[in-house]
């Protein structure tokens, strides 16, 4: 997955309408913050890694969409340093989900298939709505909606595939689709971070330019 490109040479960015995407970050945290709770509970009750890195997932993107609430008024180099302690949140859930791995490779738990799938699929639609209202705003705050609107978008991907994960279970009746599964989501959130942090990067320089200092 990329950062989405930046506007055509030439075409002003969208005028951003600072109370439109507090309004939509807000909504958007809560809405992670209470399917967190549903998600990692039947994660545990199911055995299921992937499922709990998916989990762990949602209080990163409360985490994220709390941040632009807060920071969105902040100057552009206070915003490239919010976007780099995003990018280290986005982690958090990589090493957890890393670590339930390296703990399961010796002996790989085959998860309860259809609590994985019934969770999964209210992910989607708790992800799905998150996507669509973020997609109007992700360019009006730089790094920070921007950040937003990727994890929320990549996680609809991650659910769709942790539901062919428990088909996958379910035929097989082994236990490492989970555990693969769980390995690819850790490898999504660490590109996911690095992505943010070239787009706070961006911003810092820019915040350079605009006070004319040099360009390092």
């Amino acid at each position: 997955m990329t950062v989405p490109a930046e506007p055509a040479h030439g075409v002003p960015p969208p005028r951003l309408d600072a109370g439109r995407l507090r309004r939509v970050v807000l909504i958007v945290a809560l809405l992670n913050f209470a399917y967190f709770f549903v998600e990692f509970f039947i994660a545990l009750a199911s055995g299921s890694v992937s499922l709990l890195a998916d989990s762990v997932d949602f209080l990163e993107d409360t985490s994220i969409n709390l941040l632009i609430f807060i920071a969105l008024g902040w100057p552009l180099a206070h915003r490239s340093w919010a976007g780099k302690a995003m990018a280290l949140v986005i982690l958090v859930p990589a090493g957890v989900a890393g670590w339930e791995a390296i703990g399961r490779f010796a002996d790989p738990v085959v998860p309860q298939v259809l609590p994985v799938v019934l969770a999964s699929l209210g992910a989607v639609v708790i992800n799905g709505v998150s996507a669509a209202l973020l997609a109007s705003v992700r360019h009006g705050g730089g790094s920070l909606s921007r950040a937003a609107f990727l994890s929320a978008r990549n996680d609809v991907l991650v659910n769709l595939a942790v539901i062919a994960m428990a088909l996958v279970t379910a035929w097989t009746d082994s236990g490492w689709p989970d555990l693969v599964l769980g390995c690819c989501i850790v490898l999504l959130a660490v590109h996911a971070a690095w992505e943010v942090w070239e787009v706070s990067e961006e911003e810092r320089l820019a915040a350079k330019a605009l006070s004319g200092d040099e360009i390092d």
